[in-house]
C-alpha cells in the first residue's frame, strides 16, 4: 500500500514544552494511483486513432488464354491524359492528329475538362500516361480526380513515344 509519512522528527524546539507526543499524519495514496490508471485506461479505449488513407484499384485478371494486346478503344471515346513534370497535366481526345491541351490541378483545370467531357461523351474510357518527369503525388491526385469526376473506366498505361514527342512539341 502506498503511503506518505509527513511526521516530523527532531527535537525539543527551544522555549517551548509540550507535553504530549506529536501524531504523525499518514495520507493512503491508493485511491489516487488507482484513479490515474482509470484515467489512462479510459483515455486509451475512447481514443480514436487515425486510419491509414487507402485507394481501391481493382487490378485486372491476367488470363492465360487471351492475348496481352487488351481490348481495342473507339478513337472518339478515348481521353489521354499525360501527366508531365512541374505538375503539368496535357490531355487530348482521340488518336489520328491530336491537339495537345496544358491544364494542371488547379480548381479550372482537369477536374472541370473531366466533368466536361464525362457529361457530352457516353462511356469515356480515359488512358493515364506518366512520363519520368511526373511526380507519384500527381499520379495519386488524377486517381483521386477519376473518382471525384466518376469517370467509371480508367486505365494507367505506359507512356509511348508519340506521346512524348507531343509533349516536347508542346514545350517549344
Amino acid at each position: 500500500m502506498a503511503e506518505l509519512d509527513t511526521s516530523q522528527s527532531g527535537g525539543k524546539k527551544k522555549g517551548k514544552k509540550h507535553g504530549g507526543k506529536k501524531m504523525s499524519t499518514r495520507v493512503d495514496l491508493t485511491p489516487m494511483v488507482d484513479l490515474a490508471f482509470l484515467l489512462v485506461t479510459f483515455f486509451m479505449l475512447t481514443t480514436t486513432f487515425s486510419k491509414p488513407q487507402t485507394m481501391e484499384i481493382n487490378m485486372p485478371v491476367k488470363d492465360k488464354e487471351t492475348k496481352e494486346e487488351g481490348q481495342a478503344v473507339k478513337a472518339s471515346k478515348a481521353l489521354s491524359i499525360l501527366l508531365g513534370a512541374d505538375n503539368k497535366v496535357y490531355y487530348y481526345l482521340g488518336i489520328e492528329d491530336p491537339e495537345l491541351m496544358v491544364t494542371g490541378f488547379d480548381k479550372d483545370g482537369i477536374r472541370k475538362v473531366l466533368n466536361e467531357k464525362n457529361r457530352t461523351i457516353r462511356d469515356l474510357i480515359v488512358i493515364i500516361k506518366a512520363t519520368k518527369d511526373a511526380k507519384y503525388k500527381n499520379v495519386v491526385d488524377i486517381l483521386d480526380e477519376m473518382a471525384i469526376t466518376d469517370v467509371k473506366k480508367y486505365a494507367l498505361v505506359d507512356i509511348t513515344d508519340f506521346d512524348l514527342e507531343l509533349i516536347e512539341k508542346a514545350n517549344l
